[in-house]
């Protein structure tokens, strides 16, 4: 949710149940990161007095592990010995499994479901994985269940991209698969859709009235991309 209670200032909560994530910025400065337990007994960890301390710190380790999510998708990256691993086969324990294939629409929905649940306090289930994936895919054709998720995220295990929380049955995104995985995401959808698209239209559309600094970008590489394409004779 975002909230502008007053001129310039602006609210984003990240809701988890009982718990929620909160940052205050006003303009491009950051006022302030909490989270809040509105029930402690979301905790598991008991609500008397003696075990506030535990209460703190179980809110401290999630509010650095979101401030840790937020890090890495700003500061997306991925490298090319990774880009060429990923559809390679590999191994979880003794388990076989296939590689990463981003240019299936599966496994690029499943790679978005796991960024969105990337913040969740106590990480998430396989069964919480497809019902992000239900939401966010727009295909309804195929129905994706929790045991296509569960080899989803056995797969993106393989790649360190995901890692098991423990013992338990939860996953959450490593730090280097949370900028990976955002690197993917932002390169196919904001960086080579988009100039492949403007380099195949010979008509241009009419020129936005409030241009942007990223319009500006786009219009640059758009320019610089029909000429590489012309000089590597590659037909638009």
């Amino acid at each position: 949710m975002v909230e502008t209670p007053t001129y310039d200032l602006t609210v984003f909560k990240v809701h988890y149940g009982k718990l929620t994530l909160k940052i205050y910025t006003k303009g491009e400065r950051v006022l302030r990161i909490e989270v809040i337990v509105h029930n402690a007994k979301e905790l598991s960890c008991g609500r008397s007095l003696p075990n506030f301390p535990v209460i703190v710190e179980m809110l401290r380790g999630m509010l650095e592990r979101f401030l840790n999510s937020l890090y890495c998708m700003d500061r997306c990256f991925i490298a090319d010995d990774l880009l060429e691993r990923l559809p390679e086969p590999s191994q979880v324990g003794k388990a076989n499994v296939g590689g990463v294939d981003y240019n299936q629409l599966r496994m690029r929905v499943a790679m978005r479901a796991s960024l969105a649940l990337s913040a969740a306090p106590n990480g998430f289930t396989a069964s919480a994985l497809a019902r992000k994936v239900g939401e966010l895919n727009t295909s309804k054709d195929c129905r994706y269940t929790p045991r296509q998720a569960a080899y989803d995220l056995k797969k993106l295990r393989s790649k360190l991209l995901i890692e098991k929380i423990g013992s338990s049955h939860r996953y959450r995104p490593s730090t280097t698969g949370l900028r990976a995985m955002t690197a993917l995401v932002v390169l196919r959808d904001k960086v080579i859709k988009p100039l492949l698209a403007s380099c195949c239209q010979r008509k241009r559309g009419p020129k936005p009235k409030n241009p942007t600094r990223l319009d500006a970008h786009y219009e640059q590489l758009q320019a610089a991309m029909r000429e590489l394409f012309d000089e590597l004779g590659l037909a638009a």
